[in-house]
């Protein structure tokens, strides 16, 4: 028998954060995101400057969830002035459909001031919603700030690695949820 799902909400609203559906006027800032990245992450603009801003545009024309079906990877804006300053959502990737990953990336101007953690912790009282029992999360080995972020949301270590000497091991967190 197929568990079924509610969907992920299309908004949510903190005190200070509003996460929303992709627009395709997002498509420069998130490139920004793209050229900030650490050296060592897997998704960087190539040599020939892809995603160009018009590939992400075309992508986010195409899929405004910015992932799969029921759950989505959402734009953070600022609420008092509309920034968009990262993103935050459930993706499928290397997790499940029944037990996605969380995942947030904030621009390095928006970073240090808890936005991360209030995103998250929007999103993973979302899923609980949705009827989920787990949500993963994957961190590279170098990315403390993102590991003080989940442990902040109580995800523990689950004792899986993914091990690559080039870009830096994958750890895997892991969260039960609560149900509501």
């Amino acid at each position: 028998m197929e568990t079924t799902y509610e969907d992920l909400p299309a908004e949510l609203t903190t005190e200070r954060l509003r996460l929303r559906r992709w627009l395709p006027s997002d498509a420069e800032q998130y490139r920004g995101l793209w050229v900030e990245r650490d050296p060592r992450a897997l998704r960087r603009i190539d040599a020939e400057g892809r995603p160009t801003v018009d590939d992400l545009r075309e992508r986010i024309t195409r899929n405004p969830q910015g992932a799969e079906p029921g759950l989505g990877l959402l734009p953070i804006e600022l609420r008092e002035t509309g920034e968009f300053i990262g993103y935050c959502g459930l993706t499928v990737n290397g997790a499940s459909f029944d037990e996605p990953e969380i995942a947030f990336e904030l621009a390095r101007r928006a970073h240090g001031r808890g936005y991360a953690t209030e995103a998250a912790r929007a999103v993973v009282e979302a899923a609980a919603r949705t009827g989920r029992r787990r949500l993963w999360a994957t961190v590279r080995e170098w990315n403390a700030a993102s590991f003080r972020v989940l442990e902040k949301l109580e995800f523990v270590r689950s004792g899986r690695v993914d091990e690559d000497a080039e870009r830096g091991d994958s750890i895997w967190l892991t969260r039960v949820l609560d149900q509501a």
